[in-house]
């Protein structure tokens, strides 16, 4: 990827868990950076992520399509409003996208070598 594409990438990234939102910008930089060590790592530790988040992490994680109305009322019945569970879950992908990509040009740097 060349350096205007990884720019891009990673203002992406830093909007996500900068800009303005219901929760904190702390929250979504934890909840990004665990998903992403958890891509790289099954067993990352979760580190300052919220208990109540961390299986929710886990699955939208390694199985996004696993996720259950009952999972998502269970995170509201904690507090978290639906725009909240947005600005989580969209900190989950982006931590889960730049792990697997960071993987795939790794493989590809690796097979042009």
């Amino acid at each position: 990827m060349d350096d205007r594409h990884a720019l891009k990438m990673e203002a992406m990234l830093d909007a996500v868990a900068t800009r303005p939102g219901v929760t904190s910008t702390a929250l979504r930089e934890q909840v990004r950076d665990y998903a992403q060590r958890l891509s790289l790592d099954a067993s990352a530790d979760p580190l300052n992520v919220p208990p109540e988040l961390v299986a929710y992490v886990r699955n939208v994680t390694f199985h996004a399509y696993k996720v259950l109305d009952e999972d998502i009322l269970s995170l509201q019945k904690a507090g978290y409003s639906d725009d909240a569970l947005f600005e989580i879950t969209l900190s989950v992908t982006m931590g889960t996208a730049r792990a697997r990509l960071e993987r795939g040009l790794n493989a590809l740097q690796e097979a042009v070598e």
